[in-house]
């Protein structure tokens, strides 16, 4: 997932630079997203891979 975001970070970054300014936001929009749930997905098994059965 994490892969994805920086994937959709590139295009709004070549986007941008081309002055194609809709295309830009929409995939930083994406990306950022994408990275929310991955920093969330990773927290949560980070906290539930923790945990020991007795």
């Amino acid at each position: 997932m994490l892969r994805w975001s920086v994937t959709f970070f590139i295009i709004a970054i070549i986007a941008a630079i081309f002055g194609f300014g809709g295309i830009a936001a929409s995939a930083a929009g994406i990306a950022k997203v994408l990275f929310f749930v991955f920093v969330v997905l990773f927290l949560l098994s980070i906290i539930f891979g923790r945990r020991t059965v007795d």
